[in-house]
């Protein structure tokens, strides 16, 4: 599985997010470090803040490949080349209503255009993955047409966009694999989460053999967004039991980064990452955790160098009383740790929230009548 991230383009298109030049050179630095093979850094054409950012990312000598994205027209092509584009992506719509009703086009101009912007790519030596916009809602006699045409022209892969996000991992497996029968070029997937089943979309075209998979960091992207790398990383690791060679570590401090820089929040309960992946407040899983913490995680919290932590909320019964009361160095008898689960459970419902170590000590001290 090769990851191309896409987080500084289709990551950047979310509603109100603007990277600044210091963001994107760190987001882009980060993802190399955690082993990410291809960063698609940005769109050349849009002007020259734009291309020379890309220029920058291009100077920072990072082992994963940098690539430009592009509509399938010449003029953006030379723009990319001019910013020092060693490899890029095309792309056109595949689907009847954008070709009719956004483009105002024929199938045959697509055909066309695909093939006169490929021949001129071939004169540049430039690597060269093209895009399918749509091409999840698009005739598949069509879409067929369209992938042995970029396949003759010298395309290296070709891009199956799930762009409204209208498939499920079954219908996914399905096209990709008819989409491998017909061509010997690598496959990328680029799954949007309209119906919350980017990952598992993304997850099951790599599967069906598709090479390469789109992530942003946390999600971003248009409209609900893209397959988070994070999922994707983990899921193919824990999941499909893949042993790939990503440096996890860091993906949390990067997701942490990227949320910032994009002003939004990492809801607590977000897959893999959120802070509640490894809080556990309910007297059945806390009593398993503190057992063996397999009974109730799905993976470790030093993979992603997270910690794991045990909380009191309505929910919680003795066991974690007693290790967090322990914690600090407390030991109660059986019958007081009862009396105080009954006020500690008070509290929490009372205040509708999982307490503080702070209120923990203060409601342990009450209760055994210290001076505060």
């Amino acid at each position: 599985m090769i990851i191309d991230d896409t987080t500084l383009r289709d990551g950047e298109q979310t509603p109100g997010v603007a990277f600044t030049k210091k963001e994107k050179m760190t987001i882009a630095k980060h993802l190399d470090a955690i082993g990410v093979q291809e960063i698609e850094a940005g769109i050349p054409v849009m002007g020259i803040a734009e291309s020379r950012m890309f220029e920058s990312i291009m100077d920072m000598g990072l082992s994963a490949r940098i690539i430009a994205w592009n509509r399938a027209l010449i003029g953006d092509v030379q723009a990319s080349v001019s910013a020092g584009a060693k490899a890029i992506e095309i792309s056109l719509p595949m689907s009847d209503v954008q070709i009719y009703t956004k483009l105002g086009k024929t199938r045959q101009w697509v055909l066309d255009q695909v093939k006169s912007v490929l021949d001129f790519c071939s004169n540049h030596n430039l690597y060269v993955s093209v895009g399918g916009e749509d091409a999840s809602r698009a005739d598949f006699d069509f879409l067929s047409e369209y992938v042995k045409t970029i396949t003759e022209h010298g395309a290296d892969r070709f891009r199956f966009c799930d762009t409204v996000g209208i498939l499920d991992p079954f219908k996914t497996y399905e096209l990709t694999k008819k989409i491998r029968e017909i061509t010997d070029i690598d496959i990328e997937v680029h799954t949007h989460n309209d119906f919350g089943m980017a990952t598992a979309n993304a997850m099951a075209a790599i599967r069906a053999g598709a090479t390469h998979v789109n992530t942003t960091v946390i999600g971003l992207g248009e409209r609900a967004g893209n397959a988070p790398l994070e999922e994707v990383i983990m899921a193919s690791s824990h999941v499909y039991g893949k042993s790939d060679t990503y440096d996890t570590k860091n993906m949390r401090s990067l997701s942490e980064y990227v949320a910032k820089a994009s002003g939004r929040k990492l809801d607590p309960q977000k897959p893999v990452i959120g802070e509640f992946m490894f809080t556990h407040e309910s007297g059945i899983h806390t009593d398993g955790v503190i057992k063996n913490p397999k009974n109730y995680e799905p993976f470790d919290p030093e993979e992603l160098n997270m910690k794991r932590n045990l909380v009191f909320g309505n929910q919680s019964g003795i066991a974690v009383l007693k290790h967090i009361l322990e914690s600090e160095g407390f030991v109660l008898e059986d019958y007081q740790l009862k009396g105080l689960l009954i006020e500690a459970k008070k509290l929490a419902r009372k205040r509708k929230s999982i307490l503080s170590k702070k209120q923990m000590m203060g409601l342990y001290s009450k209760f055994m009548n210290l001076p505060a």
